[in-house]
């Protein structure tokens, strides 16, 4: 039996969601910090949840590795490289499973299995979604050597990947659900038609059996 195609649609939400993320998560490029004071005007700081960059916008250079205690030390950096990291785990794991349930040559797609892998991709997008909402809200109030910060792609890319694995464990889910209540409405509809048939076939055979009973009545 082949997987319905909204799993399979489900699947291809999965790993694109997990390759922004995986993005998100490693590029230094959560915020960028202009115009800082005593340093050269076309220096630009591009600050992420595991590394920091300096790159120079006239001469094209770009150094990482540069040391800055007092912004890794904030609460947010931690909870985020924790969340992060837990969230490429759980869609790998959802992956695997919605995988196993989705196998198109089985008999039938394991129902329950797929849904618990859409359950676990659902829950890697909260768990991208959860930090970079954060990070984003407190932006300007993370400590900066200057006044001047603005949004880093990676925040674009944690809202990107973030939603598109909620719109794919949804859509498994939700697919595993619908096509389970297809499946039962449908044995429904045979067990109707295999009583009636039943039903006529006893009234056929009463009728064969004493004819003139059935013609006096009518």
């Amino acid at each position: 039996m082949r997987s319905p195609g909204i799993l399979l649609l489900g699947l291809v939400f999965a790993p694109c969601g997990w390759i922004l993320d995986l993005t998100s998560t490693v590029a230094p490029n959560w915020r960028t910090i202009h115009n800082i004071s005593g340093e050269p005007p076309d220096l630009v700081l591009h600050q992420g949840i595991w590394d920091i960059c300096r790159s120079f916008t006239e001469s094209r250079d770009v150094l990482c590795n540069h040391e800055d205690s007092e912004y890794f030390n904030n609460q947010i950096i931690e909870i985020a490289r924790r969340m992060m990291v837990a969230s490429l785990i759980v869609t790998l794991i959802g992956l695997g499973v919605a995988t196993i349930g989705t196998h198109c040559w089985t008999d039938k797609p394991r129902w329950s299995v797929a849904g618990l892998g859409g359950l676990f991709i659902f829950s890697s997008g909260v768990l991208t979604i959860i930090p970079v909402a954060w990070y984003h809200h407190i932006l300007p109030y993370i400590n900066s050597p200057s006044s001047d910060i603005r949004l880093g792609y990676c925040i674009v890319l944690g809202y990107t990947g973030g939603i598109t694995e909620l719109l794919g464990g949804i859509v498994m889910f939700g697919g595993v659900c619908r096509c389970r209540y297809g499946m039962k409405r449908n044995k429904i509809l045979h067990l109707e038609y295999f009583f009636s048939a039943f039903d006529l076939s006893c009234f056929l055979v009463s009728i064969f059996r004493n004819p003139r009973t059935w013609f006096s009545q009518v």
